[in-house]
């Protein structure tokens, strides 16, 4: 295609352009790589010295194709000089004569990211070029993750001291400990702004490999067209704009984590591609034949009730028993109520530090709407809502108004299926923990076991009341008919 029909086709997108030093004594010779470079859509500097490339890295591009022969010394004696740039030091492709091998080895040991023979083949280099910018971005990015994760004001922890989040820490530790060459997948379970990235996060901490990547993907945010490609990766030409091969997000994760965030909402196009990866611990590009190697530890999260996806066809069995290998159930904010004040307290003293202000107390009227509001977005609505207290309130002590929570989400004093007298067929109970137990013994009974039926009626989730059926040493089965 010509550069005229490129222009006029949108679905042809031009490549990445990268600002790249030609370092080589040869006029001829870096001129025609520089004319190739250009007409590829990049901008080029030639420099025939040592002198000369010292010049202009002191603005450092975004490539350098460095000769091994210069009139002023060894291509080798430039490396130095590239790497003392810091973070921004680009990737240096070196170029060698056919004898001068060893000299190519050096410089890789030195932290040259490529090298390539005389004479030299163009669309080669274009090739190499592609594959060694990919890389670099792809390790910036990875570069920025860790950084990120490092500043995070907020450390992977479960705060709290009720029995629910102490019983998930300790889960979550057993679970950690579990290695090995291929980690077992783990499943984590939750509504909405329980913490299940928090415990995704805590899980690769307390894990064997703390300092690899932590790479997470939410399946919900990625577009439907793209998805395959960020996730496996694609080589140049497997699609229209596919103009370099790319590594996917499972290669960025190489032997740290993926974190596959909402995977109840991944294609199922895309779930039995997942599964092979899974099963064969191999990753296959998009148009390539080849195939590599998975090492990294897979954690899936999700809010959505699986095996009821499953029944209805929507997510595949198969897939769904291979990542429920390990699982996590995060408890609700209803069930930590203990903890309310506890995380209050945390939140308002992060938003202070954040905004460089004094942090305020809980007014005694907001501890009391804290503990009776129902808290339906979980520990991200308790967040959120300290977080606008703190930069609403003007003086040393939040008050009820600046919470500003729903009247409908406040606790209701009757439960919605009836409760017959405590002096006839139900015990009276002596502590919450019997009332509690005694409901869903009554809850299962006039559903017959049907777990899901007896939370619809409790008001509680599927994994909710799962939680409290085993903190009371219950079965659903036992309640079944027939």
């Amino acid at each position: 295609m010509t550069d005229s029909a490129a222009a006029n086709n949108p679905s042809q997108a031009p490549s990445p352009s990268w600002a790249i030093l030609v370092v080589d004594d040869e006029d001829v010779f870096a001129r025609a790589v520089a004319t190739c470079l250009v007409r590829a859509g990049n901008t080029c500097m030639v420099a025939t010295s040592l002198a000369m490339a010292r010049e202009h890295i002191k603005d450092p591009p975004d490539l350098v194709i460095l000769d091994m022969r210069l009139p002023d010394g060894d291509g080798l004696d430039l490396l130095p000089d590239l790497t003392g740039v810091g973070d921004a030091a680009p990737p240096v492709i070196v170029v060698t004569a056919y004898g001068d091998i060893s000299q190519a080895v050096d410089a890789m040991k030195m932290g040259a990211a490529d090298y390539l023979r005389k004479p030299l083949d163009l669309d080669e280099l274009l090739i190499t070029v592609d594959k060694v910018m990919e890389s670099q971005k792809l390790r910036s990015r990875l570069n920025f993750s860790k950084a990120r994760e490092n500043r995070s004001a907020v450390p992977e922890t479960l705060l709290g001291n009720s029995p629910a989040i102490i019983s998930v820490r300790s889960q979550i530790e057993t679970i950690a400990g579990v290695g090995g060459a291929a980690p077992p997948t783990v499943l984590i379970q939750g509504e909405t702004g329980t913490g299940k990235d928090v415990a995704a996060r805590l899980l690769h901490r307390l894990g064997p490999r703390p300092d690899r990547s932590f790479v997470q993907v939410d399946c919900a945010s990625l577009p439907k067209d793209i998805i395959e490609a960020e996730l496996f990766g694609h080589v140049r030409g497997a699609f229209t704009s596919a103009h370099a091969s790319r590594a996917g997000l499972i290669e960025a994760a190489e032997d740290g984590t993926l974190f596959l965030d909402e995977i109840g909402e991944l294609p199922l196009a895309l779930q039995a591609k997942l599964l092979n990866v899974l099963e064969r611990r191999q990753v296959r590009r998009v148009g390539s034949t080849r195939e590599s190697p998975v090492q990294a530890r897979f954690i899936a999260a999700t809010n959505r009730d699986l095996e009821a996806m499953v029944a209805r066809d929507e997510f595949r069995d198969d897939l769904y028993f291979r990542l429920n290998v390990l699982s996590v159930s995060m408890p609700s904010l209803r069930e930590c109520r203990g903890d309310l004040a506890l995380l209050a307290q945390h939140f308002m003293a992060i938003t202070a530090r954040s905004y460089g202000r004094d942090a305020p107390e809980l007014g005694p009227d907001a501890l009391d709407m804290i503990e009776h509001y129902d808290w339906p977005g979980n520990v991200r609505e308790l967040r959120n809502v300290i977080e606008r207290a703190v930069l609403l309130t003007p003086g040393a002590v939040v008050a009820a108004k600046s919470l500003a929570l729903s009247q409908s989400a406040f606790s209701q004093t009757q439960p919605s299926i009836p409760i017959r007298d405590p002096g006839s067929s139900m015990e009276r109970a002596s502590t919450l923990d019997d009332a509690e137990r005694q409901l869903i013994v009554q809850a299962l009974r006039q559903a017959k076991g049907n777990a899901s039926e007896a939370a619809r009626a409790l008001r509680v989730t599927r994994m909710a009341l799962r939680y409290r059926i085993e903190k009371h040493g219950l079965r659903s089965a036992d309640f079944r008919v027939g």
